[in-house]
């Protein structure tokens, strides 16, 4: 089961647990899982990733700041350690369940309402790009309630504003402890909005999302 408790950080409390009702009968309740991390980024998704199954039926998007410089092995590398599709996003790609895709370096990616990848090269957001804000934003325009976010170790704050867009839709927030954290900062900065629904060492994330996706624990 997906693990109930309190968070403290500083004046504020997040409460991490989700109260929502049952999903209409034979509907999935989440449709995309959007992630994002940076510094540290490779490991928390090498643990996060083969805990999702070959079958898990939402679709999985990853924005990772990378070196702009230089061509990007993450999303083969990735593909070794799941069961699951991974994939760096091209432009006009579909989003899909049992299919992972990774924003390419220098490239924003954003997710239309039906389904398909948007690739743009518009202005750095909080000094990066791709932005986990700029993701988090149009999934949660694009999925609203039938969304979750997660943030994952890094430093900075992107990622903060896209998850009150997150849950100002009526979506799900999960964010990465800072013990299991290599860096704090994007965590953190999620925390601090208080739209977190679930603060867990990385390797409960993804049974979580399991549970939380298709109904029971993974």
């Amino acid at each position: 089961m997906v693990r109930s408790g309190v968070v403290r950080q500083g004046a504020n409390t997040v409460v991490d647990r989700v109260d929502r009702p049952p999903a209409d009968e034979g509907r999935k309740s989440f449709d995309i899982v959007a992630i994002c991390s940076s510094a540290g980024g490779f490991t928390a998704l090498s643990t996060l990733l083969p805990t999702l199954p070959r079958t898990f039926p939402a679709a999985v998007v990853v924005v990772q700041h990378l070196d702009p410089r230089h061509r990007s092995l993450m999303a083969d590398l990735l593909r070794r350690r799941t069961s699951l599709d991974v994939l760096q996003a091209s432009n006009g790609d579909n989003v899909s369940g049992g299919c992972v895709l990774i924003a390419p370096p220098d490239h924003h990616l954003l997710v239309n309402p039906d389904g398909s990848v948007l690739l743009t090269q518009t202005e750095l957001v909080h000094f990066v790009r791709p932005s986990a804000d700029l993701l988090f934003e149009s999934v949660a325009a694009s999925y609203r309630d039938r969304a979750i976010a997660v943030v994952l170790t890094g430093t900075g704050t992107d990622g903060a504003t896209g998850v009150e867009a997150i849950k100002k839709m009526g979506g799900t927030v999960i964010v990465q402890d800072e013990e299991t954290s290599e860096f704090f900062g994007m965590p953190n900065a999620a925390v601090r909005t208080g739209c977190a629904d679930f603060v867990l060492p990385i390797d409960e994330i993804g049974p979580a999302l399991v549970e939380l996706v298709v109904g029971r624990p993974g």
